[in-house]
């Protein structure tokens, strides 16, 4: 069936003149080779194109059929309507239009005015912008500074705070006031037997230092229960 649609693909090409690009059959190449001199509507000159332009032009060619390339080559209208479609093409010829519309051209001349002002106010604005920088280094350098210590000192006296009311130092100090109430008890029974104290003081003082005693280490003792 290839065959047949080679044999009439050649015939048909048969007609064109001598100087028409014939096609590879499909068979032949994965890739469509066209000659050096063909009867197509001449190009505008482009130039040589790049291998990234003339590999995008080749996998635009290699996904037309048989027939759409045989019209491209044999139809101006066909030839200019593919050409004319190239990204490069449109590309080349947006930038080499001559007659670009009064309208773009106002605008173009404004954006580029705008440009120019907004560069010379930034110009003029250096001198400011230094100045500022300036400022911002002598204030990170002295007020900043002040700050940030002043910062670090009331963290310092907040993490203070904390361990100071923390349950661990609440349980220490009430058994550090124990122990100092019960020691000033132990004091108290040794100046009454050097006879240092009557029998009367001792026993209000040692009354009420042993009730302190107590009551400090009942506190602690339900403190550690409850947390436990």
């Amino acid at each position: 069936m290839q065959r047949g649609y080679a044999d009439s693909y050649q015939s048909s090409m048969a007609s064109l003149p001598s100087n028409t690009s014939r096609l590879s059959t499909p068979g032949s190449s994965s890739s469509f080779n066209l000659a050096e001199k063909t009867s197509r509507p001449q190009s505008p000159s482009l130039g040589q194109p790049s291998p990234a332009e003339a590999t995008g032009i080749i996998s635009r060619l290699k996904d037309k059929s048989l027939d759409e390339l045989s019209a491209i080559l044999t139809s101006r209208d066909k030839y200019a309507n593919f050409f004319h479609s190239l990204d490069e093409v449109k590309v080349q010829n947006y930038f080499s239009c001559a007659d670009i519309s009064p309208v773009h051209s106002q605008l173009g001349e404004e954006l580029r005015k705008e440009t120019l002002q907004l560069a010379r106010e930034n110009l003029d604005k250096e001198p400011r912008i230094l100045e500022l920088k300036n400022q911002c280094q002598i204030i990170r350098a002295t007020e900043l500074a002040a700050a940030q210590e002043k910062l670090q000192e009331l963290v310092r006296q907040q993490e203070a705070t904390t361990r100071f009311y923390s349950l661990p130092s609440f349980l220490q100090r009430l058994q550090e006031a124990a122990n100092k109430a019960d020691e000033e008890s132990d004091a108290l029974q040794r100046q009454l037997l050097e006879t240092e104290i009557d029998l009367a003081s001792f026993v209000q003082k040692y009354k009420k230092l042993r009730t302190i005693h107590h009551v400090r280490a009942l506190t602690q003792l339900a403190a550690r229960t409850t947390v436990i």
